[in-house]
């Protein structure tokens, strides 16, 4: 059986390049298969409180880093060189008369 390309690991801290208003998130677990052809998959927590599930082998067309998954790399305190900052959206609840 071939080695995979695995691109995160439990514990990475990722933004979502494409989904600024989900904020950073923390890899909560990993999953990869021992069959032959089996999937690779990481459970992301999101600072908007939802956990979302990603392909996580680089060989395959399906990994999430292809969609826009971008990880911290060394325990980084900033972003990425090169990724957008992006903020959720501000949002104020108004009375409907």
């Amino acid at each position: 059986m071939g080695e995979r390309r695995l691109y995160l690991r439990l514990g990475d801290r990722v933004i979502h390049e494409h989904y600024g208003e989900w904020g950073d998130g923390v890899v909560v677990e990993e999953m990869t298969s021992r069959v032959p052809g089996g999937t690779c998959l990481v459970r992301i927590m999101f600072r908007d409180g939802r956990q979302r599930t990603f392909g996580n082998d680089l060989d395959s067309e399906a990994c999430c880093y292809y969609f826009g998954v971008r990880k911290f790399w060394h325990g980084e305190g900033e972003y990425p060189a090169g990724t957008p900052r992006r903020r959720a959206p501000n949002r104020r609840l108004v009375q409907q008369r």
